[in-house]
This record gives C-alpha cells, structure tokens and sequence, in this order.
C-alpha cells in the first residue's frame, strides 16, 4: 500500500514563492537598471521598474491623472483597484516575462506611468498591448516618448515581445503624432470605443515591429 502523500507546509510554500520572486526580481534590475535622462530646466527624469511598495503611489497618481484629462480609460473615482489588487498587480509584472510595469519620476514625485501586457497563451506571448500617461504639469517636455522608447529598448533586449500595440482616440493628435514618431502605424479603427457623459468617441489600433 503506498504511503499516504506528505502535505507541503504552507509556510514552506509561501517562502519558497518569495525567494522566486526576489531572484527573479534581481535578474530584472540587473536586465533593465534605471536609467537618468536629462530634461530641460536642468530637471532629471528617472525611470525604474515598479515594486510592490509603489502601489499607493500608482493609485494616487492614477486619481490625479483621471481630473487632468478625457483621454485616459477611466474617469475619477473610476480607477477601481485596492492597494492589495494594485500591489498584487505590479507583482505579477514583476514575475512575468511578458509584462512591463515601470515609473517616470522626478526628484521622487511621480510623474508618469507606462504597463505594458503581452498575451498568455503561447500563440499570443509574442505581442502585447501598452498603455502610458503622464501628469499635466509634466506635459511637452518628452517624458512619454522616453517611456515608450524604455518600453521599446526593452523589448528588443528581451527577444520575446516581437509586437507592441496600443489604442488611441481617433481625435487625440498629440499622442497619435507621438506614436507615429516612435514607429508605430494605424492599423484599424474602432467606432464608439468610448463613451463619456453620452458622447462616443472612435479609437484607432496602432502597432509596432519590434
């Protein structure tokens, strides 16, 4: 009669996750270090990969960025995750090699966000979608294009992510002008994507090569 299975402690489980979770951490410091770019006024844009300990920061930032503009997916009081989901979100970044969840700061304040998800299921692991935005007061002094280019360096280090794509509000000129500069092309439109306070609005579906 075989012997009855050995039941794994969870405390063993749940240290054994961790320790996975800092050696795969370490691995992607040590694959993408943060990086200085220096912006006009003498002002040092630094970018860096989020950590869970960064969640009520994101949430804040997100709340911030809903009363700045129409353009971004959720308007406020919208944004509709906890510090726990948000905590656990930026964790799953982390152990994914097809996720990018990194941060835009400057003198420590946060200024912009940028994720980036690719597919689960092998057919789809090669592309992924990116969404990035910055603070109202930071706008026009280039700090979405050196996200998207970070996203981008990224990618092409990583040699997995052969596709990037994103959408984008048919009347939003200023990003579409952007996306255009870092590569990316139309590829598809979407009618009545959005909706705000009744009125709809069309997207267009951009893409880029890696």
């Amino acid at each position: 009669m075989p012997a009855p299975p050995q039941k794994v402690s969870t405390e063993v489980s749940v240290g054994l996750g961790d320790c996975i979770h800092d050696i795969l951490s370490r691995l992607r410091i040590e694959e993408m270090q943060t990086r200085g770019h220096r912006l006009d006024k003498g002002d040092v844009l630094i970018i860096r990969e989020a950590v869970p300990d960064d969640a009520p920061r994101v949430m804040a930032f997100a709340e911030a960025t809903s009363r700045e503009s129409d353009f971004i997916s959720f308007g406020p009081g919208e944004f509709g995750y906890t510090e726990t989901h948000e905590r656990a979100f930026i964790r799953e970044c982390e152990l994914s090699p097809g996720s990018l969840f990194i941060l835009g700061e400057i003198d420590d304040a946060l200024v912009s966000v940028l994720t980036f998800s690719a597919g689960e299921r092998p057919r789809h692991r090669h592309a992924g979608e990116f969404g990035v935005s910055v603070r109202r007061p930071a706008w026009g002094r280039g700090i979405g294009g050196l996200m998207i280019d970070t996203l981008i360096g990224w990618a092409q280090n990583g040699g997995n992510i052969t596709k990037i794509n994103l959408r984008v509000r048919t009347d939003h000129e200023r990003a579409i002008a952007l996306y255009r500069k870092k590569g990316f092309a139309i590829e598809g439109a979407i009618t009545r994507a959005v909706r705000i306070k009744g009125e709809y609005f069309d997207q267009y579906w951009m893409g880029r090569d890696i």
